[in-house]
């Protein structure tokens, strides 16, 4: 890990996508873009063709032309489903989830498997971890997850999963989030 805390770029759909289609699975973004595109100029943007362009760098013209489907978003395109999967959900739908995962305590179902931790701090020696790490994420750990609209409070979360985990729970304690640095994208979820 570098000593500095920088958060890892995040390329394509992104953590946060990922984390919303999974634990809500009936709201996954529409697989057409001129969908998506009308969805979020509607739910994001309130109907404003001017905002939405505005926020994407792009001409009024061009994001009606994704909407009517006469373009695609081929540059946008990662953003965009970013965007449309957010949208998905709405703020009261998220919380009603969220308290659902904290109600399940300790043992909320949810796993999680962290490939490639590569490197974490052991008093201040590097370890190196070259192999899968598979997390049974608590009920806040998810909720909070469920709550999150960032990729690096996705980030976070996983961070700190992993500090309990090699901690033993809070009983031996020594690590921290800032311990761990990992390939975001290479994170997956499991059950239900």
């Amino acid at each position: 890990m570098s000593g500095d805390n920088e958060e890892q770029e995040i390329d394509g759909p992104g953590m946060n996508v990922r984390v919303k289609e999974f634990l809500f699975r009936s709201r996954t973004a529409p697989a057409r873009a001129t969908t998506q595109a009308t969805r979020v100029r509607d739910r994001k943007y309130n109907g404003s063709t001017k905002a939405m362009a505005a926020a994407y760098g792009v001409t009024p013209r061009t994001v009606e032309r994704w909407v009517d489907g006469s373009r695609k978003p081929v540059k946008h395109a990662d953003r965009l489903k970013r965007d449309a999967t957010e949208v998905q959900t709405t703020p009261l739908g998220r919380e009603r989830r969220a308290r659902q995962m904290k109600a399940r305590g300790k043992r909320s179902g949810i796993g999680a498997r962290v490939g490639r931790a590569n490197t974490f701090q052991v008093r201040g020696s590097d370890a190196v971890r070259a192999r899968d790490i598979h997390l049974d994420l608590t009920g806040a750990q998810v909720a909070a997850l469920t709550l999150a609209t960032e990729e690096t409070e996705v980030q976070s979360i996983i961070k700190q999963a992993l500090a309990d985990h090699f901690n033993g729970g809070s009983v031996y304690g020594g690590f921290s989030r800032d311990d761990f640095d990992f390939d975001i994208n290479d994170v997956d979820f499991s059950g239900s």
